[in-house]
């Protein structure tokens, strides 16, 4: 069932990674990166640059080993929807509370070049509603999503740093749906479960036009998620044939590739950072399941396997950080990001009812010695209201919200 779970797990997961970035995306995977709003790019300088920024490990000062560990809490709140038609349509999402570890790993430089690796969880989280008439698309859509980026990076000189690596992305998730599908009595189930493991890649540059400043490109391949796994299906219109599935399936559904360019200057005890991302939505054209048997019974197949299109937008999200040094020890964070979303009217749906958002954050590092920091970044994104006529919502979300919580340990040795 390749095209089976993924895609609606990846497609809705986020109506809960909704919260952080555009559509299922995840940008923040370190204390800086959540502490800065995601521009963590031309200023990162630290163990995160292996995988925000891999050519800025030849100017990291630190010429040793260095690894830096991560922990994110993330809290969403409830997604309310109000029905236009009749209140016996309206619905509240679950409030979700996620737990994330992450890693960065940077060797010491061996006549120029550097290599690193990181772990991260760049796509995933989880949606449900369990009120009956938004419970019929999306009950319940987990995905997980692990990515494994090796870097390399070479300095070819003082003002110039390229870097090239690996993606290796680990997938999983879990699709429930159960409901009428036709009114006033036909009902159908879903049940899908699966994983799959895809590859990528990156590569970034950066630039020194001076001691104070960096200008940096980096671009992240797109990825095509195909999870294979169980599929059951049922419903109650048992006078046609075909009325209960237990099969194999797949779906496929993009990491999508995605280009930032950055700069970033040093004033001194200030240091700002501007960041514009693009992420390549427009690869989700279709949301198309694959069985490894036919689905002859016309209920469930209307309501499982008739492709939908998707036909999503690429987007743009404008990021700002900024860094003071309170003393030697302290170094005090904040940041700003709007970041639009991908999703048209006509094809948003319970699986995702995402909407642009505006994003807000502060944090901290500490050095606890010379080889040793702490480090907080706290993350609040909103998300603005939607209103939204088409087959499957007839009304407005609204509520999105989303707290993010990050705490990391860096070292060096």
């Amino acid at each position: 069932m390749k095209k089976t779970m993924s895609v609606v797990a990846l497609a809705s997961v986020l109506a809960a990674g909704t919260a952080f970035g555009s559509a299922y995306r995840i940008p923040e995977q370190s204390a800086d990166s959540t502490a800065k709003a995601g521009a963590n790019i031309a200023g990162a300088l630290g163990p995160d640059a292996v995988y925000f920024n891999p050519a800025n490990m030849s100017w990291m000062e630190n010429k040793n080993w260095a690894f830096e560990v991560d922990a994110s809490y993330i809290h969403l709140t409830e997604i309310e929807y109000t029905d236009n038609r009749s209140p016996a349509f309206n619905g509240d999402s679950e409030k979700e509370n996620f737990f994330i570890p992450t890693f960065f790993l940077v060797s010491p430089d061996y006549n120029g070049f550097r290599f690193g690796l990181s772990t991260t969880a760049p796509y995933g989280l989880q949606k449900r509603w369990l009120d009956p008439y938004p419970r019929t698309f999306a009950e319940k859509f987990k995905l997980t999503v692990i990515e494994l980026n090796p870097t390399v990076s070479y300095n070819f000189c003082d003002w110039f740093s390229f870097a090239a690596g690996a993606r290796v992305l680990y997938s999983e998730g879990t699709i429930l749906s159960n409901g009428v599908v036709s009114p006033p009595s036909i009902t159908a189930s879903r049940y899908v479960d699966g994983d799959g493991l895809d590859f990528g890649w990156n590569v970034a540059a950066s630039f020194k036009p001076s001691t104070e400043s960096n200008i940096s490109i980096t671009y992240r391949s797109n990825v095509d998620l195909e999870l294979d796994g169980d599929v059951l299906l049922s419903t109650n219109a048992v006078f046609f044939p075909g009325s209960s599935v237990s099969t194999q399936g797949e779906v496929d559904a993009p990491a999508p590739a995605v280009l930032a360019v950055s700069g970033a200057y040093d004033f001194g005890k200030w240091k700002v950072e501007l960041t514009v991302d693009w992420t390549f939505w427009s690869e989700f054209e279709t949301l198309d399941f694959n069985y490894d048997v036919p689905i002859v019974n016309p209920v469930l197949f209307a309501a499982f396997d008739a492709p939908s299109a998707r036909d999503w937008d690429d987007t743009v999200a404008i990021r700002i950080g900024v860094d003071y040094e309170w003393n030697a020890d302290l170094t005090l964070m904040a940041g700003f990001a709007y970041d639009d979303n991908p999703v048209p009217e006509e094809n948003l749906s319970f699986f995702l009812p995402d909407s642009d958002a505006w994003i807000f954050s502060v944090g901290a590092r500490y050095k606890l010695n010379p080889t040793s920091e702490l480090a907080f970044g706290f993350l609040y994104d909103y998300k603005e209201s939607r209103d939204v006529v088409n087959d499957e919502a007839n009304g407005e979300f609204e509520n999105a919200q989303a707290f993010f919580l990050t705490l990391g340990y860096t070292h060096k040795f």
